[in-house]
């Protein structure tokens, strides 16, 4: 398998591993200080724990199903359909890799900007 299908692999894991609340799978894809960052709350998480707890409290019956996957050696984008109870929303998830095949970086976008909700601060940084 090539860089480019490998990076692809791990992005397919990541959002499996997400949607199926495999907590310690999803942490073994990601650097120690990764970074998360969503351009439309300017919300900023730094490092894996931090980013696996955000994930593990975030509200709501939340599901992802992946679109589509496009890499390109370290990096990739993934097209994902997600929905919090009766809502969907499209999502765009873009990655960066290490030279080991970690994810260093994701930028999480959605379709409209909106306010974080409360309860979260003590994991964020805003810009």
């Amino acid at each position: 398998m090539d860089g480019t299908s490998r990076t692809r692999e791990v992005v397919r894991v990541y959002i499996d591993s997400a949607e199926q609340r495999d907590w310690q799978r999803l942490s073994d894809l990601l650097t120690e200080d990764m970074v998360y960052e969503m351009p439309q709350t300017r919300e900023r998480i730094r490092g894996r724990s931090a980013f696996i707890r955000f994930n593990r409290e975030y509200p709501g019956d939340w599901h992802l199903q992946v679109r589509r996957i496009v890499a390109d050696g370290r990096h990739a984008a993934a097209w994902i359909d997600a929905r919090v109870g009766t809502e969907h929303q499209d999502a765009c998830v873009w990655f960066e890799f290490s030279d080991d095949g970690l994810i260093t970086r994701v930028v999480d976008y959605w379709p409209e900007s909106y306010d974080p909700p409360s309860g979260r601060e003590h994991l964020v940084e805003r810009w």
